[in-house]
């Protein structure tokens, strides 16, 4: 797969240009509109095609992974079988949510409706969905009711056959030995996937390990998790190509949303524009997660833009923004946040704290590659860091003193990235297999993941420093970390500064990295697009 990520887009994005929208504010404070010209995308441009062979392809690698590893695979006929997302309503209404599939089965049909449930032989490849009977009258409301041959057409699967024939099927001459079903626990969320369920079939897990005794069936909950995620962690190059095609997506929208900011706005304002950009240009439904559109002490609010604090504050003169948002495609995620001021131009101490995070980013991307332990990239982000905040007077010392001391902890609190895929904070972290456990240490024990890097891995690489006051109370409270502070240039020039963080996907190749995003990263570059120098991310430099 080629390394420029124009190269994986169809032709026909580059037929002509339309006008983008961008805001103006009068005196009173009304946005007024005035057209852009977008350089490099067209509203009438279709998105990439995914191939239904990417999901083939994702159920051949499961089968293979589960023949290697159960010792009676070949000799009995095992059934992976999955249950999809159902169609959920805001509470007791009948106002439908707008659907998303769930990951897992997403990732090994690409069904994009809900309701459906789907089988694998391990042995064959052999794949059945199975649909919802749809009543009569769905065909007034939401229109024609499709034939099984419509879907099997549609999602290239040896059959299609009704949810209600399931059990049957199950139990009857193409009766399984054992089913396969997706048990496990997520370790961002300490959540537990949903296995699969069909009544008269199977009765939900047992503690402990081992199949477990179905009513009809007997069911393996412990053997497919844990494969499962494996191959979700290891991205295959059509994933690969859809992961790059939504951060183009994201890059771009950033870009626009830079391009438009000036004081008198409001953070939803940007929020706004990133979806519309992100649909409009890209056919981006959803988005991966909360956008996180923090300006002035807002951007210190790690997971800023909750219900609680809805990207609500009106952008002030001075104020250092920061921007976490992202598109998501097919349901593969996009993470890019960029920091800049909403002026335009750095202030030096807005240009001091960028300078810092941006020389723990690129250290960082210049040694991560295959064999690299990510909590030793950490405590790298974490070392540069302190070299960069003894540079710019704010710690006092020497790095090692700081290092020992594990101040950087109190400036950047979580871990330096996650993997990402299907969910932005995808599964693999810590996979029982490895035996790895969680850091006990400040600021470690936030690590999403503490793997070894492989080839084909797709992780976030997002350092930060946030001025946090509950953080920063409790550094100058302390005697021993508060010698290590200049805490004259704390208080009187950073306390409600807010915070800068730089966030870029990447994948883990032979050698080092492939970067996704092409976001600014230096202060020439951020100033040069907030001033209309450079107009598409191809302006901008393609590094690693």
């Amino acid at each position: 797969m080629s390394s420029s990520s124009e190269n994986s887009l169809p032709a026909q994005h580059s037929n002509g240009h339309v006008g983008r929208v961008a805001l103006e504010r009068m005196p009173h404070g009304a946005p007024v509109h005035r057209r852009l010209d977008h350089p490099t995308l067209t509203a009438t441009m279709p998105p990439i095609e995914v191939p239904m062979s990417m999901y083939a392809e994702n159920r051949q690698k499961l089968c293979a992974r589960l023949l290697e590893k159960l010792s009676n695979a070949r000799e009995k006929k095992l059934l992976v079988l999955m249950e999809g997302g159902k169609e959920e309503y805001r509470y007791d209404s009948d106002a439908e949510k707008i659907f998303r599939q769930e990951s897992w089965f997403a990732y090994l049909f690409g069904v994009k409706e809900p309701g459906f449930y789907g089988s694998i032989d391990v042995n064959t490849g052999y794949t059945t969905l199975y649909m919802p009977r749809l009543p009569v009258e769905y065909a007034v409301w939401m229109g024609r009711i499709q034939p099984p041959s419509h879907f099997q057409a549609m999602y290239e699967v040896d059959r299609v056959l009704f949810v209600d024939e399931l059990a049957a099927t199950l139990l009857g001459p193409e009766r399984p030995d054992t089913l396969l079903l997706n048990r496990g626990l997520n370790t961002d969320s300490g959540s537990t996937a949903k296995p699969a369920s069909v009544e008269g079939v199977t009765t939900p897990p047992k503690e402990g390990n081992g199949a477990q005794a179905g009513k009809a069936l007997p069911c393996d909950y412990d053997s497919l998790y844990d494969e499962l995620v494996e191959c979700r962690v290891h991205k295959s190059p059509a994933e690969l190509r859809v992961l790059q095609y939504v951060n183009d997506i994201s890059s771009d929208a950033h870009l626009a949303v830079m391009q438009q900011v000036k004081p008198g706005m409001t953070e939803y304002q940007l929020e706004s524009l990133f979806l519309h950009h992100g649909y409009y240009y890209g056919g981006c439904r959803h988005v991966a997660y909360t956008s996180i559109c923090g300006c002035g002490p807002n951007a210190a609010t790690l997971h800023y833009g909750h219900a609680g604090a809805p990207n609500d504050r009106l952008i002030r003169d001075g104020d250092m923004l920061l921007l976490d948002m992202g598109a998501e495609f097919r349901c593969y995620a996009s993470d890019i946040t960029c920091s800049f001021p909403a002026s335009g131009t750095f202030s030096p101490d807005q240009k001091m704290i960028f300078q810092v995070v941006q020389a723990m980013q690129f250290a960082v991307m210049d040694a991560l590659r295959p064999g690299v332990a990510w909590p030793d990239m950490h405590d790298l982000a974490y070392r540069v860091g302190c070299e960069m905040l003894l540079k710019g007077g704010l710690l006092k010392g020497s790095v090692e003193a700081l290092m020992e001391a594990n101040i950087m902890p109190f400036f950047m609190p979580h871990g330096l990235g996650h993997f990402m895929g299907l969910d932005v904070h995808d599964c693999g972290g810590y996979p029982p297999a490895l035996g790895l456990k969680k850091s006990e240490k400040r600021g470690y024990k936030n690590l999403r993941t503490g793997r070894v890097m492989e080839e084909g891995m797709v992780i976030t690489v997002e350092p930060g420093v946030y001025f946090i006051d509950s953080l920063l109370d409790e550094l100058v409270a302390d005697v021993r970390l508060r010698e290590l502070v200049d805490l004259e240039v704390l208080e009187t020039r950073f306390r409600g500064f807010g915070g800068v963080r730089l966030e870029d996907d990447v994948v883990i190749v032979e050698g080092g990295i492939r970067n996704l995003t092409r976001a600014a990263r230096t202060v020439e570059e951020v100033e040069a697009v907030m001033a209309g120098k450079i107009k598409s991310k191809e302006e901008l430099p393609k590094r690693w």
